[in-house]
């Protein structure tokens, strides 16, 4: 019985109802919309940061990164330690970690800073950097480097020609793979494989840094340094503030603005269907004292009012989501040049909003229960 009623109440006033429901698919599909695009956003704009470089450091507690800089044992940390507690980190978090052995090495009678590190994982650790050359996959472990622009004009290094380094005695002679534009003061540095740097520098197994490229959302970057810090106690773990500040920061701003338009979006969807439920009220004012008269209970009465806006708040929720997402595609590829994937994960979020909104604006319906069913009959 209670849910024919609730059909007949639907369709009985289908015309008035009709304006909420508009009121609440207009307004859930905007909401899905903003979620959708803010939950897509975080996670480009997480990638493209990814894009400026590493974001947290390991270092020997000394801070010592060169082999010169003075006493090898006190400088530089263990590689296989420091590897291994960056290969337990999970791997969702960490978009690439690359050891680092620095020494002021001379090349062609030139002092210049050689920066031994794996140049597979260098790649992914700059992705933005541009190459003039071939750097993908070295043929073999050794034998390979690649130079920064600056270097590259004082050594007259090209790519395919090779230059000889020279530290403490000992050298090695390398093939320059291409000539990298960072940017930066890299643009000064020789990048060769990590092995020829130990084998330069005498100290074979150790490194003076660790770089790592890690998802910086302020609750995993706390774990991540945590976990770091528990396992090599011996070390620093250092954030690169710049970075990570300046993505929570953007981040931060777009969560706000987000948030802020779904509120006010909320509150003009209230309103809207709480003009109309009350212009329903004072229409069903005689149907209330009618039910009331035959003994219908008024808690029932109210119950069935209510079910009334809960399915138009669901429906209105559903059908905006639904909108709502293909709007945030359509505004990705038409506004940003990006296609936007669908976040399904927002449809119970958005239909509960649009539920509560509904039940918000039915403030009007439950006045219903003080109608006096005497007055009603009598036509006052």
């Amino acid at each position: 019985m209670f849910a024919r009623v609730l059909w007949r109440l639907l369709r009985g006033n289908s015309g008035r109802l009709s304006v909420a429901l508009v009121a609440l698919i207009s307004g859930s599909a905007v909401i899905s919309a903003l979620l959708n695009l803010q939950l897509d956003v975080e996670r480009r704009l997480a990638q493209e940061f990814r894009t400026l470089g590493a974001n947290l450091l390991i270092a020997p507690a000394s801070g010592g990164q060169f082999a010169d800089s003075g006493g090898a044992a006190a400088t530089l940390m263990d590689e296989q330690g420091a590897m291994t507690a960056v290969a337990a980190l999970s791997q969702s978090d960490v978009a690439a970690a690359a050891p680092f052995l620095y020494l002021r090495a001379r090349a062609g009678g030139t002092q210049t800073v050689v920066a031994g590190t794996h140049l597979r994982e260098l790649q992914k650790l700059e992705p933005s950097w541009k190459i003039n050359g071939d750097w993908r996959e070295p043929e073999d472990n050794s034998g390979r480097c690649i130079v920064g622009q600056a270097a590259a004009r004082i050594l007259h290094a090209t790519p395919g020609s090779e230059l000889t380094l020279n530290y403490l005695g000992r050298a090695a002679k390398v093939r320059v793979l291409g000539i990298v534009e960072s940017g930066a003061e890299q643009d000064s540095q020789v990048f060769v494989e990590l092995p020829v740097a130990q084998t330069l520098a005498g100290t074979p197994h150790q490194i003076g840094l660790v770089q790592l490229s890690v998802n910086s959302a302020p609750q995993a970057m706390a774990i991540i340094e945590a976990q770091l810090r528990a396992a090599l106690p011996g070390a620093e773990v250092m954030p690169i503030r710049q970075v990570t500040d300046a993505e929570v920061r953007l981040l931060g701003r777009i969560r706000l603005l987000i948030a802020s338009m779904v509120i006010l979006i909320l509150v003009l969807t209230a309103l809207c269907v709480l003009a109309t439920m009350a212009a329903l009220a004072m229409e069903r004012r005689e149907d209330v004292g009618l039910m009331k008269a035959l003994g219908g209970p008024i808690s029932r009465i109210v119950a069935l009012f209510l079910a009334e806006v809960s399915v138009l708040g669901a429906v209105g929720g559903l059908i905006g989501c639904l909108a709502g997402v293909a709007l945030s595609i359509w505004m990705g590829r038409r506004v940003f040049g990006a296609a936007i994937s669908p976040r399904w994960e927002i449809l119970p979020l958005t239909v509960a909003l649009m539920v509560a909104v509904a039940l918000a604006g039915a403030l009007p319906l439950r006045l219903l229960g003080r109608v006096k069913p005497a007055a009603i009959l009598r036509g006052e």
